[in-house]
């Protein structure tokens, strides 16, 4: 069973910056798309930014500007680079990958939590 592996989360002041990465558990598993998504205490599941192929990119309006999502085709790793963080993105941040553009996002990370303090 394939399942995503997110990494980089922690504790970090509000300005400062994160980077999470995310691989799938089998190495040799391949995707179009890596996205992610966040999901804070008693609130929805939140998209945040997805990538497919190595130009198609979408952001989500709390991440534009603020966000950049990238991959290594090489490593098979997706990243979020997370700068001028605030308090409003602690959260839970969970990977999810995709074999075609058009399909659901069937493959899933446990998630890693950032906390961002104010």
């Amino acid at each position: 069973q394939v399942h995503m592996v997110e990494s980089g989360g922690g504790l970090v002041q509000a300005g400062g910056s994160l980077r999470l990465s995310c691989a799938p558990s089998e190495r040799t598993f391949s995707t179009i798309s890596m996205g992610w998504f966040r999901q804070a205490p008693g609130k929805e599941r939140e998209f945040v930014a997805r990538i497919s192929g190595s130009t198609g990119i979408i952001y989500g309006d709390s991440a534009k500007g603020r966000f950049t999502i990238s991959r290594d085709s090489a490593k098979n790793t997706a990243y979020l680079q997370m700068n001028s963080l605030n308090a409003e993105d602690t959260a839970v941040y969970y990977c999810a990958a995709k074999k075609s553009l058009y399909a659901a996002w069937d493959y899933w990370g446990q998630g890693t939590q950032v906390t961002v303090s104010s």
